[in-house]
């Protein structure tokens, strides 16, 4: 792998985090009139949700296994391969993004395609009440997100992944697997293998785009 397309999917992430940030920002407090027991407007009901999609599109949630032809899903949460062991959520055969992200995921697949390369997503769109049992077991906001403030992944423009080797269907080795939670996951890490070091460049942190 090149450095000139290293640095260029790395711009292609870097654009998909900031403009996941912006929309986290004009819709964290637009999603519902009711407030929960953290003070946070929260969805409660599938009408709200419909109704706001049609009042604004962004809000659009995008099926990532129609949408992003070849893209791997391996759920995680949906497993008990995860730092819980326990399912979190029912088995999917799919994930979800708000149309902007996912818009953005697309293209960076696209370049990733002409390399031989694709991600493998390991969450997407999680819902709320896993984020209050994540917190539970980890209270620490650098890997799960605190439930007084809400998560990327409830509002639906945060997604995990890693990187795969079309040729051999193998993950590209990041130096850490999923779901670890130390100083080895993190994106500055310097101790590590020369090849991984460049597989981490073109990633954020441990297999996620964090927001």
């Amino acid at each position: 792998m090149n450095r000139i397309y290293k640095i260029r999917i790395w711009v292609q992430l870097f654009k998909v985090i900031f403009i996941f940030n912006f929309i986290m920002f004009n819709h964290a407090t637009a999603q519902s009139k009711i407030l929960n027991k953290y003070g946070l407007f929260a969805i409660t009901n599938t009408k709200t949700l419909q109704k706001e999609i049609a009042e604004d599109a962004s809000k659009q949630m995008i099926n990532l296994r129609k949408f992003i032809p070849g893209i791997k899903l391996d759920l995680k949460r949906a497993t008990t391969d995860n730092f819980v062991h326990e399912k979190l959520y029912r088995p999917l055969t799919t994930t979800f993004l708000r149309k902007p992200a996912a818009d953005l995921l697309k293209n960076v697949a696209g370049d990733l395609k002409n390399k031989h390369l694709a991600m493998k997503i390991f969450d997407a769109c999680r819902p709320y009440p896993v984020t209050e049992l994540m917190w539970g077991k980890v209270k620490d906001d650098r890997y799960a997100a605190d439930p007084s403030k809400g998560s990327g992944h409830n509002r639906r423009p945060a997604v995990d992944l890693t990187l795969i080797d079309l040729k051999t269907g193998k993950e590209l080795p990041m130096g850490t697997g999923f779901d670890n939670f130390t100083g080895t996951a993190h994106a500055d890490i310097t101790s590590l293998p020369e090849q991984v070091k460049k597989q981490k460049y073109i990633k954020k942190s441990n297999g996620k785009i964090w927001v």
